[in-house]
């Protein structure tokens, strides 16, 4: 996108950001998979891990994504920023649904209010850090600020 800016100066920080979403969602899954160990692989009780709601398949969902952000966070060279903008508009779109069927038969991951909040959260941050974490050379950047002064 050609209004997202390119070498933006707090870039470190949002890639550190978009790191600790990975680092967070780890944990919320080995700890869920903790809980939930026995139980049904899309159980609907009432697990809570920090203060959210899971079950075995939220938890190894929540496992898998936090390894892939992770993943690309260390990898750079602007895979993280390509991971991150689509992930966290599937996020918030997950949010959104799990917020739909929050107290119908169709909330197979378990999710509560507490989950679909912090589910947005996560991908409004990971919109944030792939928004603003773009690398590229001197020339990207010069023609980002040539752009950006005369519009």
């Amino acid at each position: 996108m050609g209004h997202n800016p390119v070498n933006h100066p707090a870039r470190p920080i949002y890639r550190a950001i978009g790191g600790l979403t990975g680092v967070y969602l780890v944990l919320f899954g080995v700890l869920g998979i903790v809980e939930t160990s026995g139980g049904e692989f899309f159980a609907q009780d009432d697990t809570q891990v920090l203060g959210q709601g899971t079950n075995l398949g939220n938890s190894v969902i929540s496992i898998v994504l936090g390894l892939v952000i992770l993943a690309a966070t260390l990898i750079g060279r602007n895979v993280d920023v390509a991971l991150n903008k689509p992930l966290g508009y599937a996020l918030m779109a997950l949010g959104l649904a799990g917020l739909a069927v929050l107290r119908t038969d169709a909330n197979y991951l378990n999710f509560t209010i507490a989950t679909t909040i912090v589910i947005m959260i996560i991908g409004q941050v990971l919109l944030l850090a792939g928004m603003y974490g773009k690398v590229g050379s001197d020339e990207d950047s010069k023609a980002f600020e040539s752009a950006r002064l005369l519009a």
